[in-house]
């Protein structure tokens, strides 16, 4: 028997062969140098086993509702005629991996329901996971002067939406060829939305982040979180100057450079926590901005202090926009990859 078995070594295993083979030709390849390390992880292979392919990361509050994966769909598109495609395939594959869902600008909705069937999607992402509307600082200014926050409960109610992302660009305005301009502090607009409505509020950038002072007065805020948008992924002041006319590209382009990145806003929320002990009232962090894979997002969540989830969006985007199956893949990976790095990795 054991003679028979010796002529035979490959009978249990058919792809052995040509594994091998593979290994030969491409162990010279496989090399990588010193120099190309990822020194951010202790890799402890001992400790776990692999985890089940196809099963949550693991249930993840988030002011009021339950996510199963440290994920979040960072807001990106709001009137185009792609947004139906792109939020729907978003929200679809939110539901089925358990992730939360930042819409892009529902500035159109304020005053017609024209497009709201490309925004309209609750009933894919379910009801057990954050879904949040978005609107500007400008729009809201505009709304309190006007005397006419109404607008902003029935474009939450007709959304079905668990609340609001203030996204703060003055930037971004400034350099938009049809930007509005602010007339008063960012800082006192959203005290003024927080003292007037009994809604949850999430605060965002859009692409350069934010320093110390501005982050300081943000987590003594009640806020459901906020969101970096630091610098290092889309730069949408970068983008609006990029549409404009080349003398202003040239006055202004400095200025989008011009920021904080995710792994500096961390450690700056670390530093604020601990200055200010239970004056933190934001607990929720959603570190975004430049984040290119899984392993950028666990290192990131692993170092904060806070509850933190990671948000991507160009990221997504780049997927969402036409085969759902190539849409679903991509997240699955992601999934598993932050799964797999859960087991065998701990931030140095």
């Amino acid at each position: 028997m054991k003679q028979e078995l010796n002529t035979m070594p490959f009978t249990d295993d058919p792809t052995a062969e040509e594994r091998k083979k593979d290994h030969i030709e491409l162990a010279f390849k496989s090399q990588i140098g010193l120099d190309r390390l990822d020194k951010r992880f202790a890799y402890e292979p001992l400790f776990a086993a692999h985890p089940v392919k196809g099963t949550p990361y693991g249930s993840i509050p988030f002011f009021g509702k339950t996510m199963q994966a440290p994920v979040w769909v960072s807001s990106m598109t709001g009137g185009t005629k792609m947004a139906n495609t792109i939020n729907h395939n978003l929200a679809k594959v939110c539901g089925e991996f358990g992730m939360g869902m930042g819409l892009g600008s529902c500035r159109g909705l304020l005053y017609s329901d024209e497009y709201l069937k490309d925004f309209a999607v609750r009933p894919l992402i379910g009801d057990d996971l954050p879904l949040y509307a978005n609107l500007g600082i400008a729009q809201l200014e505009q709304l309190i002067e006007q005397n006419e926050l109404y607008r902003i409960t029935q474009l939450l109610d007709k959304l079905a939406a668990d609340g609001l992302i203030i996204h703060i660009n003055p930037f971004q305005e400034w350099m938009q060829p049809e930007g509005d301009q602010y007339k008063k502090p960012a800082l006192e607009t959203i005290i003024t939305i927080l003292e007037k409505m009994d809604i949850k509020i999430i605060v965002k950038e859009v692409g350069q982040g934010m320093g110390y002072k501005s982050l300081k007065a943000l987590l003594q805020l009640p806020l459901a979180a906020v969101d970096f948008a630091a610098s290092g992924g889309t730069n949408f002041s970068m983008v609006e100057l990029l549409r404009s006319d080349e003398t202003k590209q040239a006055a202004y382009n400095n200025l989008a450079h011009v920021g904080h990145s995710a792994d500096e806003m961390v450690d700056l929320c670390n530093q604020i926590k601990a200055e200010l002990g239970n004056k933190v009232l934001c607990q929720q962090l959603i570190i975004s901005g430049g984040v290119q894979d899984f392993l950028d997002g666990y290192y990131l969540i692993e170092k904060a202090n806070f509850a933190a989830i990671y948000g991507q969006a160009s990221g997504f985007l780049k997927y969402a926009q036409g085969d759902y199956e190539t849409l679903y893949q991509h997240v699955e990976r992601q999934i598993e990859g932050l799964k797999l790095a859960k087991a065998f990795l701990t931030v140095k």
